[in-house]
């Protein structure tokens, strides 16, 4: 008789388990699904938060609008981290723990990143495309870590290759933030440079939240180099490049997309012209991407204060994927919604395709050049060229 009831508790506790184990996460409800994001919205980055923020949201609402996903309203709790690590990993911790997040999606930078990551791992929570390039989020693969743009390794990769057959140049410096997300600019251009047998010419660095770029400044004047990769964000990339073009410098001046580029050339206006920076998703203005036109229509209809831009063009690429992959999830728990986004083959959003597979979680290897043009405003080219005038 004791070994019957043994049996028959210890079979109602794995059927506990398994229900427990297969039930939708608490953040979906018949009404709801909820999703975590931690950025900046204050600071001297906060373009960058805002912009991712207001890019997903705006396709969001559009989801919305016409029902949700399955009946299910996507809702997007967001806190503010001033770019610090500190108050991400708090907001992290407070988003799955206390608001029970189902995914946290488009988190902005990489330090702050790299310290959220170990607990979305550790609490198996999805952490889908952040605005980041950084290696550590792509290998080794994370199951949890979804990325949709291409890497910075690779972004640096196309502008060390740019540089040297098209222009001819050698003397190829870099200036970084000094954190985890210069470091890995800094060794993305170290290992295209060794993939052709050279070496960095020298480099300088500076502070995350600061634009004092005093000694980058100084490096720079006296050596001379030809180029100068820049792994930085828009205030202190522009302080550098205003400083050393009032001196008449010839340097050519080169971004990962990460910069913000329509910050940039706003600060910069004319004294950017020829200032190159590689980007990850299509031109934002160029309306003849479908996904492009699609876009600006929503903005123009439903956040007519709002400028287009490559940070929200991220945002809206990022959610559009998301809703995808949510609408055809079978069962809307965490593991479900990760073993069907390995499924995902070839899904055009409109001019750009994303593809996730169990072995790799980077949807998308675009990396296109871009320049600021006159008056600051972005455009697209082909090949890098001296700018005789700025």
């Amino acid at each position: 008789m004791i070994g019957l009831r043994e049996k028959v508790f210890t079979s109602l506790v794995v059927s506990i388990l398994v229900f427990v184990l297969a039930s939708p996460c608490r953040a979906v409800s018949a009404a709801e699904i909820v999703i975590g994001q931690s950025c900046a919205l204050s600071g001297p980055n906060k373009l960058l938060g805002m912009g991712m923020k207001n890019g997903a949201q705006l396709y969001f609402d559009q989801v919305n609008s016409k029902g949700g996903i399955n009946g299910k309203k996507i809702r997007m709790i967001t806190y503010d981290d001033g770019y610090e690590p500190d108050r991400c990993l708090s907001n992290t911790e407070k988003l799955i723990e206390k608001d029970k997040v189902f995914l946290l999606f488009g988190y902005v930078g990489t330090p702050t990143s790299k310290v959220a990551v170990p607990v979305a791992v550790k609490k198996k929570v999805p952490f889908f495309a952040p605005f980041t390039g950084a290696n550590f989020l792509r290998n080794p693969l994370k199951r949890e870590v979804f990325n949709i743009r291409a890497s910075y390794y690779q972004e640096t990769e196309m502008m060390v290759d740019r540089l040297i057959n098209e222009l001819g140049l050698k003397k190829i410096s870099v200036f970084y933030q000094n954190d985890a997300y210069g470091e890995e600019g800094l060794a993305g251009t170290r290992l295209a440079l060794e993939r052709r047998k050279m070496k960095i010419f020298n480099s300088a660095h500076y502070e995350r939240n600061t634009t004092n770029v005093t000694d980058a400044v100084r490096l720079f004047s006296g050596s001379s180099p030809d180029a100068v990769i820049m792994i930085g964000t828009y205030s202190a990339c522009a302080e550098l490049v205003k400083s050393l073009r009032s001196n008449r410098s010839r340097i050519v001046f080169l971004n990962v997309s990460f910069v913000g580029a329509d910050a940039l050339g706003g600060i910069l206006a004319n004294k950017g012209v020829g200032v190159v920076v590689t980007q990850v998703t299509p031109f934002p203005y160029y309306t003849k991407i479908p996904v492009v036109h699609e876009y600006k229509t929503l903005l123009n209809r439903m956040m007519p204060d709002e400028s287009p831009g490559y940070p929200s063009m991220e945002g809206y690429l990022a959610a559009k994927t998301l809703c995808a992959i949510l609408q055809t999830t079978p069962v809307m728990t965490r593991d479900a919604f990760i073993s069907h986004a390995e499924k995902l083959k070839s899904l055009d959003l409109g001019g750009f395709t994303v593809s996730f597979s169990p072995t790799s979680h980077q949807g998308s290897d675009m990396v296109n050049l871009t320049q600021i043009g006159p008056g600051g405003y972005p455009e697209r080219i082909d090949t890098l060229r001296r700018i005789r005038e700025y």
